[in-house]
């Protein structure tokens, strides 16, 4: 398929063609978290299956999208966004509490959207991973965002003299990788420990770099 069909346009059943085709991204999406996140996996699954899962035709399917990497990438952008604006919410709430509780509420928030469905966690860590260079890159684009959370987060604790002032980018990168890793573990059930614990170790780890032991404040 070279390309994507042209949807019908207009009205019909009282809808617009646009909120129709909405609709429709939005079954497919569904259809794929299931199926992508679950059982065969996305590797092993077709146009057809996704298109019978979703409960719409393969043509509907292609007026939407070209390939199955394009859903799986507009998959990984939407779990993306709901941690994100989970994360968003949080640090609105928290406003200017002490760094120790406003890096736990992040996390908490964070890990409780991620792990609230073991799917968006394959699709995150799993099943993203080694697809195509565009699909690393968009995979690698989305971590620099959460490590720039990070090291806006870092930045603001060093104004409000909360944390040791240097460059954080190094470290939020490796940080990032050990909260994925560890929630991905946690999820699979090779760490034994509830997710409060996995939280909690993981603002005991981020508060050690951002205070290291020959760090004085008042310095």
């Amino acid at each position: 398929m070279a390309g994507r069909l042209r949807a019908p346009t207009g009205r019909y059943g009282g809808r617009s063609a646009e909120e129709r085709a909405a609709e429709r991204r939005a079954r497919f999406l569904d259809a794929a978290l299931r199926l992508f996140g679950d059982t065969p996996g996305y590797r092993a699954t077709t146009v057809a299956a996704l298109s019978e899962a979703a409960g719409l035709s393969t043509r509907q399917f292609y007026e939407e999208f070209r390939t199955l990497e394009d859903v799986l990438a507009a998959l990984h952008l939407q779990v993306n966004d709901w941690a994100e604006q989970a994360v968003f919410a949080a640090v609105a709430d928290v406003g200017g509490v002490p760094l120790a509780e406003r890096a736990a509420a992040i996390f908490r928030a964070y890990a409780a959207n991620v792990t609230a469905d073991p799917r968006r966690i394959r699709i995150t860590f799993v099943e993203i991973v080694g697809v195509s260079p565009r699909l690393e890159e968009q995979r690698l684009a989305r971590r620099a965002r959460w490590v720039e959370l990070l090291c806006a987060e870092a930045d603001a604790a060093v104004a409000r003299g909360e944390a040791a002032p240097r460059d954080y980018r190094l470290a939020a990168t490796a940080f990032i990788g050990s909260v994925n890793g560890l929630l991905h573990d946690w999820n699979a059930g090779w760490v034994d420990a509830t997710l409060d614990e996995v939280v909690d170790e993981l603002v005991r780890q981020l508060l050690c770099i951002v205070r290291p032991t020959a760090w004085d404040p008042g310095a």
